[in-house]
């Protein structure tokens, strides 16, 4: 056995586990097939529980000296005349940052931790049996090469090679999303802030404006997979126009695009998805764990990587990598992470009713505490976040009250 375990993709998902693995003195290998540091398509959002994870992690210093912006606030829309500003008391509430440095910065750390090979690419899973023992790839020098270990973790992203050689990797195109973005330059917003803008053009989905340091925004746009082929949506014409576009063109007047246009793929949380078995555990997006609505993927990426490496550490105490042990790492992510897979799939499944979104929306502006608990749910703070249950009883009713044609008889009383 070469290795106790092996880590497949270095990004914030693959680099925690390893950083976690190395502190637990566990013999790791981490591999990857770029060579870093390299860009990852992303909205760039480094909010919530990431803060939390990355300080545990032991790089928050580093990341504070990268060029970022500090985030104070949001700022958000919806067709119809919606808009809600607002500004938290939060001392350090989150960051925007390219992923070029942000993934770099954590792997690098986990370099220091474990074996590392970069520009390898997993074009293999091996079994014995049912069991996943090691890996099957190419290096630098085109040979094949083959490692062998009591543990795989795939944390290779939504397109996972893990995932894929497993049967694990199919997606239900209701719950992913497709995005795009590019990086501009000169955008008239606030550096404190971020931009989520709901406009019809982008329903089930949002458009935003993120900045992240040095007067240049991550611009883009993000919908419900299943919509893009239903409605012919060309995802790259439609950001122009809307960069164009009445809505926002004040803000982009003396902008400048300054990269291409990326594209990916968020499996969110919503499907459910098999994430270990014999010999093997799926970490960040191969695990499907974006969160529904918001897109955002680094925090539970992140976290992922704590829990698998504490599920492994667990094996390896008891030497024992069936999926009787592995299973644990399923149950932990599940109590972490499904309340709040199921609150923002039914924000989700209001987005996707334009009436009943708008009405969501202005409920939101109308109470404080509605905002900051909308702002603790954009951001993802924590695992358990919930919005209060008498601003979703209004949008239940008001959804009953159209059912039955009953709306003009409730407008006054919600």
């Amino acid at each position: 056995m070469d290795y106790d375990v092996i880590v497949v993709g270095g990004g914030p998902a693959g680099s925690s586990c390893s950083i976690f693995l190395g502190k637990k003195g566990i013999k790791t290998l981490l591999v990857d097939k770029a060579f870093f540091p390299r860009d990852k398509a992303c909205g760039d959002g480094v909010t919530g529980k990431s803060v939390n994870m990355i300080e545990e992690l032991g790089v928050k210093d580093k990341i504070d000296k990268l060029p970022h912006e500090r985030l104070m606030g949001f700022i958000t829309s919806a067709s119809g005349g919606v808009k809600i500003s607002y500004m938290g008391n939060d001392k350090d509430p989150g960051y925007t940052c390219k992923r070029y440095l942000f993934d770099n910065e954590l792997f690098q750390l986990a370099r220091e931790k474990v074996d590392v090979i970069e520009n390898f690419t997993v074009t293999d899973i091996l079994m014995d049996g049912n069991k996943v023992t090691g890996i099957k790839g190419t290096g630098n020098d085109g040979k094949e090469k083959q490692f062998t270990s009591n543990i795989v973790v795939g944390a290779d992203g939504a397109n996972s090679i893990v995932a894929r050689k497993l049967g694990l990797n199919s997606f239900e195109t209701d719950k992913c999303y497709v995005s795009i973005r590019a990086y501009y330059e000169n955008v008239d917003i606030r550096h404190d802030s971020l931009e989520i803008h709901f406009m019809d053009e982008v329903l089930p989905g949002y458009f935003w404006i993120f900045p992240v340091g040095n007067n240049v925004c991550n611009v883009g746009l993000g919908l419900v997979a299943e919509e893009i082929p239903k409605r012919k949506i060309n995802l790259k014409s439609l950001l122009d126009e809307i960069v164009k576009s009445s809505y926002v063109a004040d803000k982009f007047k003396d902008s400048r695009q300054v990269s291409e246009i990326k594209g990916w793929n968020l499996p969110t949380g919503a499907q459910k998805r098999k994430r270990a078995g014999d010999g093997f555990i799926l970490i960040g997006d191969a695990a499907s764990l974006i969160i529904p609505f918001t897109g955002e993927g680094i925090g539970n990426a992140l976290v992922s990587g704590k829990l698998a490496a504490n599920t492994i550490s667990n094996a390896i105490a008891k030497n024992d990598f069936s999926y009787s042990i592995t299973k644990e790492y399923e149950k932990s992510v599940e109590t972490a992470m499904n309340d709040e897979f199921r609150t923002n799939q039914t924000v989700m499944n209001i987005l996707e009713n334009r009436m009943l979104f708008k009405s969501f929306m202005m409920e939101i502006g109308k109470k404080t505490e509605y905002l900051t608990a909308f702002s603790a749910f954009i951001t993802a703070k924590t695992e358990k976040v919930k919005l209060p249950l008498d601003l979703l009883a209004k949008i239940a009713f008001r959804y009953l009250a159209n059912l039955t044609g009953l709306a003009k008889d409730f407008k006054k009383t919600i």
